[in-house]
């Protein structure tokens, strides 16, 4: 496992119990938009961080660039970029490589080299694999095997820009005012358990799905023990990282549907199942037989994002908030709904879901409404 020692984290803390701060915004016609408005919302919520983490993913983000995985490396040492872009150079074909853009920002000392490198597969892949498998064990293989090198961003016409600092200095830092794309997450961390570092920053990814989260995953030891039998490895130091890779597992590999995905991580109670009837019933209770060991235990609000959809998912006690927002094409999901009226003051609809109930968005699908969502409930 690598060493952390020369991560930056300036407070020197371990552990830090407090709030995160949470939000995603999606226009469901497609429409591009730049990383101001979400900074805004994320910095609105500025008292329930304390500036060991921020980070943002955007999606449409690279058209030019679209069929190509996208990877955002950060490297502690030239030794490490060095092995790195060797790996790379000789398991992928390199379309582009280049340095991520930053500014100087003043709270931000000591960033690790971030660079950025659009590839492709070609004729680098075993037969019997996927290119999305073929990536996931190239990434794997990275962050465990290559010292001072994280993988942090691997998807296609998506990135993730995460770091130690307040959101809405990581968004000057990475000047995200430059990016447009057509859903945004953004994150300010609390860090719960783990140490405050680049990498433990959210969102977290693989592929084109990205994670952030508010609360504490206290199951984390059974899921991360679970995923690491289909190949998966966490080493991003906090507990959100099995999030990400659940639902590549539920949803990519296991192909099951995002709204089967999150009944899965957030299960109902036993009593409720008790009550559901006979067929849906046998369904839950199949899943728990199955899946029990991704359950998600402990207090959380997560967005799970990928091209083209954004699900919002409280656990089924909804210890830790989550208010909805629409206005036209775009839908809102936030930890405050002041963020939300910030950056869009005429909000059509404004409403909190029922614990383990997904909201999700669609491109090309209208926006959800508290209505839409209890009769899809009922059904």
């Amino acid at each position: 496992m690598k060493h952390l020692d020369r991560v930056q984290n300036p407070h020197g803390d371990d552990k830090v119990i407090d709030a995160c701060s949470i939000f995603g915004m999606m226009d469901v016609s497609g429409k591009r938009f730049s990383g101001e408005d979400i900074t805004r919302a994320i910095a609105n919520m500025h008292d329930r961080g304390n500036g060991l983490g921020g980070g943002f993913a955007v999606y449409g983000v690279y058209p030019d660039m679209a069929d190509a995985y996208a990877f955002h490396i950060m490297y502690m040492s030239r030794q490490g970029q060095s092995e790195t872009e060797d790996f790379l150079k000789d398991r992928f074909d390199v379309i582009r490589d280049e340095d991520v853009l930053t500014r100087a920002t003043p709270r931000i000392v000591n960033p690790p080299l971030v660079r950025r490198y659009f590839l492709k597969v070609g004729q680098h892949r075993p037969a019997e694999q996927s290119d999305d498998d073929y990536v996931v064990d190239r990434v794997m293989h990275i962050n465990t095997c290559i010292q001072d090198t994280f993988v942090f961003s691997s998807g296609k016409d998506m990135a993730v820009f995460k770091g130690v600092g307040y959101p809405e200095e990581i968004s000057e830092y990475f000047c995200l005012e430059q990016y447009e794309g057509y859903l945004w997450t953004a994150h300010g961390r609390f860090p719960t358990n783990t140490p405050g570092w680049w990498g433990g920053a959210h969102p977290f990814s693989i592929l084109d799905w990205t994670v952030v989260h508010n609360g504490e995953i206290s199951s984390y030891g059974t899921n991360r023990r679970y995923l690491e039998q289909f190949g998966y490895h966490c080493t991003m130091q906090t507990d959100t990282e099995v999030v990400a890779y659940a639902v590549d597992l539920l949803v990519r590999k296991h192909r099951l549907p995002v709204e089967v995905a999150t009944t899965v991580m957030a299960a109902p109670l036993w009593s409720d199942i008790e009550r559901s009837p006979d067929g849906e019933q046998k369904l839950l209770l199949t899943l728990r037989q199955v899946y029990g060991s991704l359950l998600l235990n402990g207090p959380f609000t997560i967005i799970i994002a990928h091209n083209g959809e954004m699900i919002g998912l409280t656990d089924r006690i909804r210890l830790r908030p989550l208010t909805v927002g629409t206005k036209g094409d775009v839908l809102y999901l936030s930890s405050e709904e002041a963020a939300i009226r910030l950056i869009c003051p005429g909000l059509e609809s404004a409403w909190i879901p029922m614990g383990g109930e997904p909201v999700i968005g669609m491109v090309g699908m209208p926006a959800p409404t508290c209505e839409t969502l209890a009769t899809v409930m009922r059904k």
